[in-house]
C-alpha cells in the first residue's frame, strides 16, 4: 500500500512538474517561433523629420483624400519634395534617393498597424468626425527616434502590433497593440455604439 501511495504521489509530481515546464517553455519559446522578424527597407525616423524638417503634423505626410479615404503611407513623390537629391550622407538617405526616389518606386514599407482583412476602419470618420488625434491609437510613434523590428505572425501574416507583445494579451503599456478591446473601450468612453458589422465586414 505504501509503495502505491509513493508511486501515486511521484506520478502526480512528475505530471505537475512536466506540465509546468511545458507551459513555461511554450510561453517563452512559442512567440519566438510564431513571429519572424523583418526590417524596414530603410531607417526612417519620425523624430528627425519633426525636429529638423519642421513636419509638425502627421497629416503633412499621411493624408486623407478628398473622398474621405485615407491615403496611408506617403507616395515617393511626397518624399521627393525634400529629397530629390541626397540630404546628408546617411546610408538611409542614399537608399531612399537612389533606390526609390530617382527610379520613382514607392518605398515598400512594412505597416505595423495593418489590420486583418475582415476589419473595416475609416481614418476619416475617426480623425475628421470624431476629432481623434493620431496619438490616441498610434501613441507617440510619430516621435520615435529608432526603427522598430517588424514582427510578423508566420501563420496569419499580420503584424504583432495588432495583438500586442504579451502572450497573455494583458497590456503592459498604454498603447501596446491595437486590439478589438481597445476600440470597444474607446467607443464606450465616448458613448458610441457600434455593432459587429460596423467594423467587421
Amino acid at each position: 500500500m505504501e509503495c502505491r501511495a509513493v508511486s501515486k504521489w511521484r506520478n502526480s509530481f512528475v505530471f505537475a512538474f512536466g506540465l509546468a515546464i511545458a507551459l513555461l517553455v511554450g510561453w517563452v519559446v512559442f512567440p519566438r517561433v510564431l513571429y519572424s522578424h523583418k526590417h524596414q527597407p530603410l531607417d526612417f525616423l519620425h523624430k528627425t523629420h519633426a525636429e529638423k524638417s519642421g513636419v509638425a503634423d502627421c497629416a503633412e505626410c499621411h493624408t486623407i483624400r478628398e473622398d474621405g479615404t485615407f491615403a496611408g503611407l506617403p507616395a515617393v513623390e511626397k518624399c521627393a519634395g525634400c529629397h530629390s537629391e541626397r540630404v546628408g550622407e546617411s546610408k538611409a538617405e542614399a537608399i531612399l534617393v537612389d533606390s526609390y526616389i530617382k527610379p520613382g518606386h514607392d518605398t515598400p514599407w512594412l505597416v505595423y498597424a495593418r489590420q486583418p482583412a475582415n476589419v473595416w476602419f475609416s481614418h476619416a470618420i475617426h480623425v475628421k468626425r470624431a476629432n481623434l488625434s493620431c496619438t490616441e491609437c498610434h501613441s507617440t510613434y510619430g516621435e520615435s527616434d529608432r526603427v522598430r523590428v517588424y514582427e510578423v505572425n508566420r501563420i496569419s501574416g499580420y503584424s504583432r502590433d495588432i495583438w500586442g507583445h504579451s502572450m497573455s494579451r494583458l497590456r503592459s503599456a498604454p498603447h501596446e497593440g491595437m486590439k478589438m478591446s481597445d476600440c470597444e473601450n474607446c467607443h464606450k468612453q465616448r458613448n458610441v455604439e457600434v455593432g459587429c458589422l460596423g467594423c467587421h465586414q
